[in-house]
């Protein structure tokens, strides 16, 4: 009998939910794939490990803690004593500002020593994958001859706009741009325009002595050496801005092997929560409900929160809405919560987006764009209210609006992404888009992108199943039998 060949994966996600949920799917998604080489009587398997912090690990234990004969999880020591940045805090969501985000990713090259001590001692690595985040993880692979790809958690259409403004200067040159809110036309892309407060000043007034450019060129620097980047996507939805990363040789390949939230780990058997119950009542009473959240790092004045309450109740519409702040204090104790309770829920623990997203009551989604946020509501056929407030949401937004009108924009009053937002224009955005015309056709065009999403994943057919199909046929060519893993595996 032959020697059935196992492969071995290595993941290693940066701090912050919105990174580390995708590279879980993406480990539960290797697990549904199996590797056949010619000559073996079995199939062979593939292994996974993830590298972790311990205030993090349970977390990720308990994500893929149904799959651990095939995942090893490894916790390395977070460093204590970072300048302004609490004890114990080892993710982004626990920061208290997002302005410490640079000192605590600069903090996590203490880790190098000791991911390099672990990747010694483990079975052949096939190809490892680490956000971008973790720039020096590039130098760990590269010292220890390990094929790397890198992970961020962003769309293909963003990355080339961001490319297009760089490599145009668009707005780096004095001449080229009057205010931060004048519209620019993209070269590469005629039909599109962008603004300069859609990006950080790292990208349009870049200061070389600054931490935080320093610290993206050595993002830049490091997913540059990689063998490619692996994109949360799907090629179906973005072929434009995919087929443009390709045609750049300088740049890493795209693997668009998404969307990963499809694949989420199976549901437990719980007591439903609350808000479940709340939505259950709406879906018989056939009222459909915004669903309201905003990401855990958004920054958001009391005073635009307030006019957030304000304007949802002034629209009528049924909402749910997740947020940590207590709104009575918020809104001045003005009694919000006992108006709205009819037709408005606020939640204040974690809730499962994706259940949410998936009720067959919610019609609409109030929203940063963020992209896992974009992607489970485009996913689960929901049209979006496009708020975006940072990084690369203003991108995402225009996505979601502008090429797949998908989506109704939210407008600030002077026209920059951080401007106030007033009551009267979310009231009116948001009955545009549950009550509306326009709600209707994002709808109709929301629905269609879902089913291309699910197509994308097919076993054996769909676009990103067949290029992590070539991924692992590039990355785990057949083992020699005295380098076969060791390591046991079963099914997803």
């Amino acid at each position: 009998m032959a020697v059935s060949s196992s492969h071995h994966v290595v993941l290693f996600p940066y701090m912050s939910k919105g990174h580390t949920i995708p590279l879980l799917q993406f480990a539960r998604l290797l697990l549904r794939h199996r590797r056949v080489v010619p000559g073996d009587d079995e199939e062979p398997t593939i292994f996974v490990t993830v590298f972790t912090t311990p205030k993090n690990q349970p977390f990720v234990s308990k994500f893929l803690s149904d799959v651990t004969s095939s995942v090893k999880v490894i916790s390395l020591p977070f460093p204590e004593n970072i300048a302004g940045i609490p004890p114990g805090v080892e993710s982004t969501d626990k920061l208290p500002s997002m302005s410490l985000y640079v000192p605590f990713t600069r903090a996590t090259k203490s880790l190098q020593p000791f991911f390099e001590a672990e990747l010694k001692n483990l079975e052949k690595v096939s190809f490892m994958v680490s956000d971008g985040f973790l720039w020096w993880t590039s130098e760990s692979a590269a010292k220890l001859e390990i094929p790397r790809l890198a992970f961020y958690g962003m769309n293909s259409y963003a990355w080339a706009i961001y490319s297009a403004v760089s490599v145009h200067e668009l707005f780096t040159k004095p001449e080229s741009v009057k205010s931060d809110t004048e519209p620019v036309t993209v070269p590469d892309f005629p039909w599109i325009s962008v603004k300069k407060c859609e990006f950080d000043p790292v990208v349009t007034e870049p200061d070389q002595s600054a931490p935080a450019f320093e610290l993206a060129m050595d993002h830049i620097m490091c997913t540059k050496k990689s063998r490619g980047v692996i994109v949360n996507s799907f090629y179906e939805l973005e072929s434009t801005f995919v087929d443009y990363r390709l045609l750049d040789n300088d740049e890493p390949k795209p693997w668009c092997v998404g969307p990963l939230c499809l694949v989420n780990p199976p549901k437990p058997e719980s007591d439903k929560p609350d808000w479940i119950h709340w939505l259950d009542r709406k879906l018989e009473e056939r009222c459909p409900v915004m669903y309201v959240a905003f990401g855990t790092q958004a920054e958001i004045s009391n005073e635009q929160l307030k006019e957030i309450a304000l304007g949802l109740e002034d629209s009528k519409v049924n909402f749910l809405w997740v947020t940590r702040k207590d709104l009575e204090e918020v809104t001045g104790g003005l009694g919000f919560e006992k108006r709205v309770k009819e037709h408005g829920m606020i939640v204040r623990d974690w809730v499962d987006q994706w259940e949410i997203l998936s009720h067959e009551s919610v019609k609409g989604f109030l929203s940063h764009c963020g992209w896992n946020s974009a992607q489970e509501s485009i996913c689960a056929g929901i049209p979006l209210l496009a708020w975006p407030m940072m990084a690369e949401q203003p991108l995402n937004a225009k996505l979601v609006v502008e090429e797949l009108k998908i989506g109704v924009r939210i407008e600030t009053e002077d026209g920059s992404v951080k401007g106030f937002v007033t009551r009267e224009e979310l009231s009116r955005k948001v009955k545009q888009l549950m009550e509306g015309e326009m709600g209707k056709t994002t709808m109709k065009n929301v629905k269609e992108y879902a089913e291309m999403a699910k197509k994308a994943l097919a076993q054996g057919t769909g676009s990103s199943w067949k290029k992590l199909d070539s991924l692992l046929e590039e990355y785990c060519k057949s083992i020699e039998p005295n380098n076969v893993n060791k390591l046991s595996s079963s099914d997803d």
